[in-house]
């Protein structure tokens, strides 16, 4: 497993951008598919954003396409949330998330076995 530390968070008005990012300990980081969850209260962690072990492959739920951009630097460690064009609805806990990689980027929860802590991202409208 590797540990996460996710930063970036904060409060920003309706229309305004925050880049999350997710930094990772351990050699295994580059092997990894990682993922952004999203989690608002009283409801269900959501999948936002996923990206495959060499960067080749993103992919997003369908609400926030064309705002947010997922990337990672395996040189780093780290993988990154862009997001602009912020809404009220995107307000929510950010976690990000490690898991298998060398196959399909996962969107439930279930098959990564790495959390960070969380981040949380208020929009005001």
């Amino acid at each position: 497993q590797v540990q996460l530390v996710e930063s970036g968070g904060g409060l920003v008005q309706a229309g305004g951008s925050l880049r999350l990012s997710c930094a990772a300990s351990g050699r295994t980081f580059s092997n990894k598919n990682m993922a952004w969850f999203r989690q608002a209260p009283g409801k269900e962690r959501e999948f936002v954003a996923g990206i495959n072990w060499s960067g080749i492959y993103q992919y997003y739920v369908n609400s926030v396409k064309g705002r947010f951009t997922i990337s990672r630097d395996n040189a780093k460690n780290t993988v990154y949330l862009q997001m602009n064009s912020l809404k009220p609805e995107d307000t929510a806990v950010y976690y990000c998330a490690a898991g298998p990689g060398y196959t399909e980027v996962e969107i439930t929860p279930t098959p990564y076995n790495s959390w960070g802590q969380g981040t949380q991202v208020t929009v005001s409208s």
